[in-house]
Parts: structure tokens; sequence; C-alpha cells
């Protein structure tokens, strides 16, 4: 093992190992297209190259190849994997956005899909034929040409309203601020669900559709393969974006905010400005997406937007690890696929064995069934285990290892 790890730090070697896995991995998929386990070949060959000792440019081109050459070949063999790809992009991006608020800032948000709610909801109102409910000077739906309107648009109102619950929330520490998140999730849900009425402006329980699909140049990108380029594309955005402001002058303001607030303003960093924009940003990411979803689901009502979606996305953070980047986006993927992929195909596993006789397991025990039972079993599991999560910040992995250094001096000293 020693020898191989002192091989791989020659720069040949690393590169003739990503590429022989990612290779692999891509024509494993190809031959066995319905493979849960070939899939998730691929998808551990792209983690392993953030793990080999390679430059940031070697492993962003190495990446770029995984996501934006062989995953598209991989989805012509099979259109599920694209839109499993698809929405793990989707969800990166929410949980980017959110690692912002709880990893950077150290602000429990527990209303984060209210910001997701916004943008969707503001694309499926005029690129279907509501708007024209309450607006009777224009007609409606717009083109699909807007679509590329609305992205930055609703990064703007999402951010705006990120601005507006923070600043009489964001007065607030701890549970308290947590629970007032929570309220305000509740709240944007319900107003979406009751503005039917007297102008029926969001059609209420009964959704929105059809939505038109996003167009360009009179062009409709209407298949899963358009979706996921458009996916991938804000995806890297968020990241680049997300990459900048951590170490820059206002990431750091973030970190001295989360580790000790009194200290911080002591040291002149004014508190709620600098916590509204990390309210606003990740708000910003979380709007942007509402208008893809919308776009890709062409139906959208309030039971999309629940509170669990918020949980859920906050687990991505923490199982990832609160604070790094590369573990939101791990964490992003590690749910998506457990939910998607690895419970249902154990279920569908377990429904043969008991349509065979080898078993006899009732319908009610398919681990489909208890996604949410696994979820909080996993995440017990990683604050026992590791608390750091799976690729944890290096400040994160620092302080806990102080930490756990700490504990045995103290029980010798008592």
């Amino acid at each position: 093992m020693d020898k191989f790890k002192s091989m791989l730090t020659k720069p040949w070697m690393s590169y003739l190992v990503a590429l022989l896995a990612m290779g692999g991995a891509a024509l494993t998929v190809s031959v066995v297209p319905r493979s849960l386990f070939a899939f998730l070949f691929f998808i551990g060959s792209v983690l392993l190259v953030y793990y080999l000792p390679l430059s940031t440019k070697a492993k962003l081109f190495f990446v770029l190849i995984g996501t934006l050459v062989l995953m598209p070949i991989i989805g012509s063999f099979n259109l599920y994997y694209m839109n499993v790809a698809t929405q793990v992009g989707i969800y990166v991006a929410l949980a980017l956005g959110l690692n912002i608020v709880v990893g950077f800032a150290g602000l429990l948000d527990l209303g984060y899909v209210a910001f997701y709610a916004t943008g969707a909801y503001i694309y499926a109102i005029f690129a279907s034929d509501q708007a024209g409910n309450f607006i009777h000077f224009a007609k409606f739906p717009l083109a699909g040409e807007w679509f590329w309107v609305f992205l930055p648009l609703s990064l703007l109102a999402a951010g705006i309203t990120g601005i507006l619950l923070g600043l009489p929330a964001l007065r607030l520490r701890g549970d308290y601020l947590a629970i007032v998140t929570l309220g305000f999730g509740e709240i944007i849900r319900i107003i979406f669900n009751n503005l039917d009425k007297p102008v029926n402006i969001t059609n209420g329980p009964k959704g929105i559709t059809p939505i038109q699909p996003p167009a360009l140049f009179g062009f409709t990108l209407n298949k899963p393969i358009y979706y996921y380029f458009i996916v991938m594309g804000i995806v890297f955005f968020v990241i680049f974006v997300t990459r900048r402001l951590e170490h820059s002058r206002i990431g750091r303001a973030w970190a001295a905010i989360r580790e000790d607030e009194v200290a911080a303003r002591a040291m002149g960093i004014p508190l709620l400005r600098t916590k509204l924009m990390a309210f606003a940003i990740g708000a910003s990411f979380a709007g942007m997406m509402g208008v893809v979803f919308a776009a890709k689901q062409t139906f959208i009502d309030p039971s999309s937007f629940t509170f669990m979606e918020s949980i859920g996305v906050l687990a991505m953070v923490i199982l990832g690890g609160m604070g790094s980047i590369p573990g939101a986006i791990v964490g992003a993927t590690a749910v998506v696929m457990l939910q998607s992929q690895v419970l249902k195909s154990f279920s569908e596993f377990l429904a043969q064995l008991r349509d065979s006789g080898i078993l006899n397991i009732p319908t009610q025990l398919e681990p489909a069934k208890f996604e949410r039972l696994v979820f909080g079993l996993i995440l017990v599991v990683m604050m026992i285990f590791r608390p750091q999560g799976l690729i944890p910040a290096k400040r994160r992995e620092m302080e806990l290892l102080e930490e756990k250094a700490d504990r045995p001096a103290k029980g010798e000293e008592s």
C-alpha cells in the first residue's frame, strides 16, 4: 500500500489512475447501462480525482471531462441516469447556497426552501397562462427565450426576499433564528397555497401547468440532455462564486461571525450587514435553481416546497461537511443517490426475492418507504463517528482534532 501511495506522488501515475478510473467506469456503464453499481462506480471515479495528488487545473480538467463529456454519453445509453444527474446538480446548487448560510456564516436556516419556491413561482406564473388572470395588457405565456431573463431576475428576487427575511430575523441567535426561518418557510408555502383568491395569482393547491420550457434562438430545449447542461452551467457558476467568496474578505468576516460574534463585532465587522449578505447570496442561488426546476417539471404546486425539503438540503450540508464546498457537493450527491437509486433498487431486489418465495418480507417493510428513517439514522451515525462530515472544511477538521486531543488531558487533570 505504501509503495502504491509513493507511486501516486509521480504526476504521470496520478494522471494514469484518473484516466483508467473514469474511462473504465464510463465503459462499464455503457456496457451495463441499467446497473446501479456501474453508475455508482462512475460517480466514485469522479470523486477519486479529488483525492489524487494532482494540480487544481488537472482536477478541474478531469471533472469537466467527466461531467460534460462522459456523463452525456452515459445518458445517451440510459436517460434515467441523465435525469438523476440533473437532479443531483439541482440539489448540489441548493446545498452550496445553504452552505454559505449554515457553513460559512454559522446561521441555522430551516426555511431555505422558501427561496427555491420564490424562483419557481416567478417563472411559472409568467411562463404559463396564469399571469393572464391578473395582467390583461400582455399575452401569456411568455416565449421560452424569457427563461434566460428570468434566471437573473429570480436570483435578484430571491436575494431581496432573503434580505427582507433577514432584517428582522438576524437580530436573533441560535434556536430562535431557526424557529423564525422555519416559520417563514411555512408562511411562504401557505401564501402560495392561498393566493388564488380574490385574484388568482398562483392557482392555489391546483398548481400551475403547463410551464414553457427554455428556448434559444427559436429552438426548444425540452430534452433531458439540455436541462443537464443548463444545470451544470449553473452549478459551475455557483461553485466559482462560492469559492471566490470563501477566500475573500467577506468569507473571512463570515468565519469570524461563526466563531464568535462578540469578537467579530469588536474587530469592527458589521454583524447585521454581513449576515444579510450571507442570507441574500444563499437565497439567490436557490431562486435561480427554482426557475430550472419549474421549467423542467412543467408543473409546480405548494406541495413541492415543504419543510422536509429544507431539512433534506440541510442534511446534505451536514453529511458532506459544514463549510466545505466539496463536502456540500458530495453530500448532495450521496443523499440524492440514496433516495433515487440505492433504496429503490434495494426495495426492488427484496421484491424479487419475495416474489420468488425466497424471503417472506411484507411490503410495508420495503426500504424505500423508510427513506426519512434511513436519513435520520445516517445523520445520527455521522454525528457520533464523523461529526466533521465526509469531506470536512480544513478549519473544522482541525478544531475537532484539537478538541479530541484535549479530552484526555482534561480527564487527567480531574
